[in-house]
């Protein structure tokens, strides 16, 4: 793609973005005395599971990993994408399985929405998702706001960037999120948003992508993977996947 269509398409998503988050009406309130977190993982690179969920699991939390059926076991610059066999390990060692549409596209790209949510929830109960995953990731963090009737039936939350703690009035279908990606130094001074939300507490979102010695721009090291929950379950959070929040927060 030249690089002046990459940079128009850049801001579209960013606009829209951000009339969503300014305009949004149907909020709910989010209460909590204690300090929540959930890490994720979009597009869900084999080390994901190979790393990330180990390390999750290691100290004694698990994650929500959002799956896009349709990049199965793609090989690609940098990393492979996960399994069918993977999803099902991940379902297993007990962590949720959210829905990143079926072709990875952007929402307004998609002619057929439903039919790709459709044809993704029938890829992820072919490897053992008894139910239709509950929670929704926008493929490059792009929203779209004629998409949101379709997701609001489906989905109990969806999940964009937006590099904020949620707190007070939420718009479910937008959830904010900070990104864990490269340069690594700034990876590791991520846990300055830990700080935060055990100060003033909230939810805070992670999300990220691969967790590989030699990651791509878009992940982090396993040492800095590591740091980061480590920080987090130290300082008392409660780390839980994005649908176990919704129970703690009754939503």
């Amino acid at each position: 793609m030249p690089e002046i269509a990459r940079k128009i398409e850049g801001l579209v998503d960013r606009l829209a973005n951000r009339l969503i988050w300014r305009f949004a009406r149907q909020r709910r309130r989010l209460e909590t005395e204690t300090p929540l977190i959930s890490f994720t993982f979009d597009d869900v690179p084999d080390t994901a599971l190979d790393h990330g969920a180990a390390i999750l699991e290691r100290h004694g939390v698990r994650g929500t990993f959002y799956i896009a059926g349709g990049l199965a076991s793609q090989v690609e610059p940098g990393r492979t994408l996960i399994s069918p066999a993977g999803c099902g390990e991940l379902l297993a060692r007990g962590h949720e399985i959210g829905c990143h549409t079926f072709s990875h596209r952007r929402m307004r790209d998609l002619s057929a929405l439903g039919q790709d949510l459709d044809r993704n929830a029938a890829y992820l109960e072919g490897v053992g998702v008894a139910t239709a995953p509950a929670n929704f990731a926008f493929p490059y963090n792009a929203a779209w706001p004629l998409a949101r009737p379709e997701l609001r039936r489906r989905y109990r939350t969806c999940r964009a960037a937006g590099e904020a703690i949620n707190r007070g009035m939420v718009d479910p279908l937008m959830l904010k999120a900070v990104e864990i990606r490269q340069p690594e130094q700034h990876a590791r001074e991520l846990t300055r948003w830990i700080d935060d939300v055990v100060e003033h507490p909230g939810w805070l979102v992670f999300f990220t992508h691969d967790i590989a010695p030699s990651p791509t721009p878009y992940g982090c090291t396993p040492e800095t993977f590591d740091h980061l929950v480590r920080h987090a379950v130290d300082k008392g959070c409660q780390v839980l996947p994005v649908d176990q929040v919704l129970g703690r927060i009754n939503w």
